[in-house]
């Protein structure tokens, strides 16, 4: 597995996660779903995105959007 899809995976379960705990637990979990997207969104611009220096720490090797 890339580092882009490692990314793009965990970004979407972390997404599907947050929704749930707004739905089952309480509606203040739906920052959690913001924080995602607004995350990916500065990576899309900047480049910079911490997931993908943690998964290059892990090993997952490099793909091409996260170099």
């Amino acid at each position: 597995m890339s580092l882009d899809r490692a990314v793009m995976m965990f970004a979407g379960f972390m997404v599907l996660v947050s929704v749930a705990l707004t739905h089952w637990i309480h509606p203040a979990w739906m920052w959690l779903t913001m924080f995602v997207g607004l995350n990916l969104l500065q990576a899309s611009i900047t480049g910079f995105c911490p997931a993908a220096m943690l998964f290059r720490r892990l090993g997952v090797r490099p793909g091409t959007a996260f170099r």
